[in-house]
């Protein structure tokens, strides 16, 4: 089990709460390659800390490269039962990819990123967001009508440059190349991330 770089300084949960929500992760994401049902996860039988409310995002790779992700930005739903849910939709459910199969399961690399509260922001031009923007550290979310858009801060890792971070958002987004829309609103935030290879785990 690794934390990622753009983990908080402090213990988002204990040692055991951590194992549990990965438990939780890939046995979302067996049900999903089985064909099953989503797992039912009753958060009145998890640790207190799992059943507070929660918003993450679950990201799968093979061989360095990604398979699935999907998750939420608001923490609408306790924490063990959204990252049931993610697990499962990211490996059944996201529209980039066919649904994972179960030849797939075997070193495949699983990512819980536990998102932080959102920090609204509000730079006059794009040149006063890339100043305010931490690479590696800052999570993105962009709005504009119903438009929107985000990108986790493991994103950096193949976009560096403030500059290229914000256009490929945009364009994520649907927005025009160097738009400002009056009614535009953005966020950061932090994230808190699990990581493992689902290999590693052990059958459930």
């Amino acid at each position: 089990m690794a934390h990622g770089p753009s983990s908080e300084p402090i213990r988002f949960l204990e040692p055991e709460h951590e194992a549990r929500l990965l438990e939780i992760a890939v046995l979302g994401v067996r049900h999903a390659a089985a064909i099953q049902a989503l797992p039912h996860v009753d958060p009145a039988r998890e640790p207190p800390a799992l059943q507070r409310p929660g918003a993450t995002f679950v990201t799968l790779k093979r061989e360095g490269r990604l398979r699935g992700c999907i998750g939420t930005l608001e923490a609408t739903r306790p924490l063990a039962e959204d990252v049931a849910y993610n697990a499962f939709a990211a490996a059944r459910h996201d529209p980039r990819f066919p649904p994972l199969t179960t030849h797939e399961i075997s070193g495949l690399e699983l990512s819980v990123a536990a998102l932080g509260a959102q920090e609204p922001l509000a730079p006059a031009s794009r040149e006063a967001l890339l100043e305010a923007l931490r690479p590696g550290i800052d999570g993105l979310v962009v709005r504009s009508g119903m438009l929107r858009a985000t990108f986790l801060p493991a994103v950096w890792e193949q976009l560096p440059d403030p500059g290229d971070f914000v256009a490929a958002l945009w364009e994520k987004a649907r927005l025009p190349a160097g738009a400002w829309p009056g009614e535009l609103r953005l966020s950061r935030y932090r994230v808190y991330t699990l990581n493992i290879h689902i290999a590693d785990h052990g059958p459930l």
